[in-house]
């Protein structure tokens, strides 16, 4: 082996790496040690997540705008239902709820201590998600929050932020629009956008698409 090569530090190896970085590759290597996971079995895990995206969370949007009995069953046990589309929330300790947006209600879904995410749903939290600013106006001002991302909400119209923790993730099923009874579901899945699902915007309308 050369000098070079005896020399190389893998990233993962590195000083450099984060308190949380380093307690994961802790974890990961007793469970490993333990005979409960193979190395590969982790990393196959860490691909499904990684392959995960918001489409995949406006293709169960879509369904329940087309199928009044999915809409039921993703409402009452979204488990369940998401499973039915081949989505599987690892965590049997962690909830998933769906809070359905109506003409009087409209849901607003932050983290306010991290970032808690449905990340087997949508992939991963956007910066802004993340961000300081947006974990503490979303509870202090929700409404002005949503007329930055271009949501102007009716003033009669009831908001109610969730706060996701470790335990329970949130998804929004949004309203579908207006106009788009003709639809596919493949269509209406173009139509729902990943803010639509935190609840900052609302889906796209076919117009919109058209001209994108």
């Amino acid at each position: 082996m050369s000098d070079v090569q005896e020399g190389h530090e893998h990233p993962e190896d590195s000083a450099e790496l984060s308190y949380y970085a380093q307690r994961a590759q802790a974890i990961e290597a007793l469970l490993e040690e333990k005979g409960l996971c193979t190395p590969e079995e982790v990393q196959q895990a860490v691909n499904t997540v990684e392959s995960r995206s918001p489409a995949d969370g406006a293709r169960v949007v879509a369904r329940a705008w087309v199928d009044p009995g999915f809409k039921q069953r993703l409402l009452a046990d979204p488990r369940s239902a998401v499973e039915e589309m081949g989505y599987i929330l690892p965590d049997a300790n962690t909830q998933l709820a769906v809070l359905e947006n109506t003409e009087d209600v409209h849901y607003l879904v932050v983290c306010t201590l991290c970032s808690c995410y449905p990340r087997n749903l949508l992939g991963r939290p956007p910066d802004w998600y993340k961000s300081l600013a947006y974990r503490s106006r979303a509870v202090i001002d929700p409404r002005g929050v949503m007329a930055e991302f271009g949501l102007e909400l009716p003033g009669e119209m009831e908001v109610r932020v969730m706060d996701s923790t470790a335990d329970m993730r949130y998804l929004v099923l949004p309203r579908r629009p207006a106009g788009t009874e003709g639809l596919s579901e493949e269509a209406l899945a173009r139509l729902v956008n990943r803010d639509s699902m935190i609840g900052v915007t609302d889906p796209f309308i076919p117009q919109a698409v058209a001209s994108a």
